[in-house]
């Protein structure tokens, strides 16, 4: 555009000093056909000004014609140009979507991976805890082993059966427990021999004081009925007799058998008191 403005400027330019010289040619003539001259200008010897030709512009570097006007754009090419935008937007879209394709197989594979892993943990699991159970079975047979060697060894021995203390206070459910957790049962005398012999080892074991300890009788099934820990029907008794506390005398309040210590008597008491128990083992 700068160009075609600098051309168009020098045209004018020409075309205004030609008008000019046009000018003065024909004051001339005039004057030399004036009065004062002598000279008369006819009709026919004035000759009408032929327009200058149109002076074509040079290139401003030499070369021929006129600068070059930018071409006015196509519609086709800017229909082209969004095409061609859009050809490479999809094509991005679809490389991203095959970036997308290959992480989602990778993140299966690892899946597959993990979740082949986690199913031979849980057999690892599994067998583990097979052997945990194993383990916990033999300690428990040798904790029974060692509670009869223990009663037989620091306990008394009865005919068939060793009898120990066992200093903690429990309830009389806790006891039955504990007792069976070490390969035993409550204390259980069954007939007067091992009633005497069982209370000759508490009094021994408690002297000089009086300590009452848990046996393995209750009447808690039906009241008045008094049942050995192993279910067995009691048929010796030694409650005591006193005129100021004669036994049992707690009714459906205290159905859990107890033996002092210092003469061997039985008492009803509540079971969930807490006293020394007595554990007996097969010799």
């Amino acid at each position: 555009m700068g160009k075609a403005a600098v051309l168009v400027a020098v045209v004018c330019l020409s075309a205004l000093s030609l008008c000019d010289s046009s000018n003065e040619s024909l004051d001339d003539q005039v004057g030399a056909g004036s009065p004062d001259g002598g000279t008369t200008i006819q009709d026919e010897d004035i000759q009408p000004l032929s327009s200058p030709e149109p002076v074509k512009p040079q290139d401003s570097e030499g070369g021929e014609g006129g600068p070059e006007e930018p071409e006015p754009t196509s519609p086709i090419s800017d229909f082209e140009n969004t095409y061609n935008y859009v050809l490479s937007r999809l094509a991005a879209m679809d490389q991203a979507i095959h970036r997308l394709n290959v992480a989602h197989y990778t993140l299966d594979v690892k899946m597959a991976q993990l979740l082949d892993r986690v199913s031979r943990l849980d057999g690892k699991i599994g067998e583990t805890e097979d052997a945990v159970h194993q383990v916990s079975l033999m300690s428990k047979e040798n904790r029974k082993e060692v509670g009869r060697l223990e009663g037989c060894q620091k306990g008394r021995r009865v005919g068939y059966k060793c009898f120990l203390v066992y200093r903690s206070y429990e309830t009389y459910a806790r006891a039955a427990q504990l007792c069976q957790e070490r390969g035993g049962r409550m204390a259980m005398p069954r007939d007067r021999k091992e009633q005497e012999a069982l209370a000759d080892y508490a009094r021994s074991f408690f002297h000089p004081g009086n300590w009452p300890v848990w046996l393995g009788i209750n009447d808690q099934r039906s009241e008045g009925l008094y049942l050995f820990e192993d279910g067995t029907r009691v048929t010796y008794f030694q409650w005591r007799k006193h005129f100021l506390s004669s036994q049992p005398d707690g009714g459906k309040r205290e159905n859990c058998v107890a033996m002092s210590s210092d003469d061997g008597d039985w008492w009803d008491n509540y079971c969930d008191r807490r006293m020394y128990y007595l554990c007996e083992f097969d010799a």
